[in-house]
This record gives structure tokens, C-alpha cells and sequence, in this order.
């Protein structure tokens, strides 16, 4: 069984349609990277599978761990190990992001442990205090209110935070490169990565699974949106797939992000593309 398994997925915004028939297979552990012109569609796909109102799904399927990921809710698809960092991270005044974080772990723990003991605050501020070491984040940043103030780099690394706090099963990053500079796009990376090679300690095993001792737990898998190559110099990706006018037209190799790179999308759209340099 797949992780997830998506079929001729349709979707529209306001009546207008944009997802024009995708379909995807990523399994545990697996990067892909969809790259594609703006307004090809990229956005749309991952804020559809996130559960997004706005996205009206009008045909095709998509199964998650072996469900139907459409017909849940936002917050259950979240529950089952879905997460989205946005291209543009959202504030929220008057919550600080430790309050924030800690609540949401709480949440998405019990969810798929049904053993979960609340940790305590003293224990989680230890474990907050770790992973915004890693991602060379302030500590007084847990203090403030979610994003506000933030620059657009500590936004999105914001964004990696919760990614490490979280462990979802399945991560929909939305241009998490976008408006990076060089530094920020290494810290982001290197956070993305560090998920890549451990286990995720949240992810819920088969029955056959738990009865072996040692056996282990999967790794998380990533579906990375981007409109330039650059973060994947740092990141590899399994597979690397171009969409273009709501659907995914071409799929290959990590290399594939080098070709494109050097030679725009005007090979798969017929039309000049501003130079990706």
C-alpha cells in the first residue's frame, strides 16, 4: 500500500478549474519535487490535498494510508499526518508560537498514539529549545506571537519548526524557498533533510509491524512544490515532476531539476519563460 495514492484529481477555484487530472504515487520515505511555470497548478495541488475550502474537488481520488483522504476534514487530515508549510506563513496575534506548537503536538500525538502521556511543559520547552537550535532560531522567538514580526526567513523557518515538532507522515511543502536568501535556504534544507534521515517516533505501525522488536518505524515523506531548482542543490528529491496547465506532464530522476534548470520551461509550454538564473 502507498502512502499516498492519487488518481485523476480534479479541482476547482471559484468555478474556474486548474487541477486538470493529476495523478501521483509517493511512497514512505520518498521527496518529490513538483516544478512547474506560475499558475500551472502547483499551489492548488497541494492546498486541495490539505483540505483547503476554497478548493472545490470535482473528480478523480486520493487515499491516504489506505483511506479516503477526501472525504476528511482539514483538521482530520491533519490528524492523520498531513502538513502543510504555506508559501505565505499566516500570523496569528496573541498566540505565541511555543503555546501554539505545544497545543498542536498534543493534538496530533494523541491522535495517532492512543497511549500519548500530555508531556510536560518543562519537557517540551527542552524539546522546542532543541529544534530551533538546529534551525538557528532565536529561543526568545517561542515568546512571540505565531509569525508576527517574523522576516520571511523566520517565517519559514518557523514553518521547518513545526515540520520537527510535528513529524507528519506526509509534509506538503508550498515554495518554502520562495523569497530565501542563500543562508536561509542552507538552514531550511539542512532541517528537511534531518527529517529525511530518522524515523519518525509518531508514525503508527501495522500489527505485524509492532509484534517484531526493532522494527522500523518509517521514515517521512515529502511532496516539495517549488518554481525554481535552487533548493535542490541542497535537497535530492526521488523524483522530480513538471506540471504545467493543471496537470503533471513529464516525471524523472533528481537530474531532471539540473535540465530544467538550465533550460526553462519553454520546452513544455511552448512559451518564453524568464531565465531561471
Amino acid at each position: 500500500m502507498s502512502l499516498l495514492a492519487m488518481k485523476d484529481l480534479r479541482a476547482s477555484v471559484e468555478g474556474k478549474e486548474i487541477l486538470k487530472g493529476v495523478s501521483l504515487t509517493v511512497e514512505e520515505g520518498e521527496l518529490h519535487a513538483i516544478m512547474g511555470p506560475n499558475g500551472s497548478g502547483k499551489s492548488t495541488l497541494v492546498n486541495t490535498l490539505m483540505g483547503h475550502p476554497n478548493y472545490e474537488v470535482t473528480g478523480g481520488s486520493v487515499e491516504f494510508r489506505g483511506k479516503d483522504l477526501l472525504a476528511m476534514s482539514a483538521d482530520e487530515r491533519a490528524r492523520e499526518g498531513l502538513f502543510l508549510a504555506f508559501q505565505y506563513p499566516k500570523e496569528i496575534a496573541g498566540v505565541p508560537l511555543r503555546s501554539f506548537l505545544f497545543a498542536a503536538y498534543d493534538a496530533v500525538t494523541k491522535a495517532r498514539n492512543p497511549d500519548y502521556k500530555k508531556m510536560s511543559p518543562i519537557k517540551f520547552k527542552e524539546k522546542l529549545e532543541e529544534c530551533m537550535h538546529e534551525l538557528k532560531m532565536n529561543p526568545t522567538f517561542a515568546d512571540r506571537p505565531v509569525n508576527q514580526g517574523f522576516s520571511g526567513g523566520e517565517k519559514k523557518k518557523a514553518e521547518i519548526l513545526q515540520l520537527k515538532i510535528l513529524q507528519p507522515l506526509l509534509a506538503l511543502l508550498d515554495e518554502t524557498d520562495s523569497g530565501l536568501d542563500v543562508d536561509a535556504l542552507k538552514i531550511v534544507a539542512e532541517g528537511i533533510n534531518s527529517l529525511r534521515s530518522r524515523p519518525n517516533p509518531l508514525a503508527p505501525r501495522s500489527s505485524a509491524e509492532q509484534s517484531e522488536v526493532g522494527s522500523p518505524t518509517p521514515n517521512p515523506s515529502f511532496i516539495l512544490v517549488t518554481h525554481y531548482a535552487r533548493i535542490l542543490e541542497y535537497i535530492t528529491p526521488d523524483r522530480v515532476h513538471v506540471m504545467v496547465d493543471g496537470k503533471i506532464i513529464k516525471s524523472a530522476g533528481a537530474e531532471f531539476a539540473r535540465t530544467i534548470e538550465k533550460e526553462g520551461y519553454e520546452q513544455f509550454t511552448g512559451k518564453k519563460q524568464i531565465s531561471l538564473n
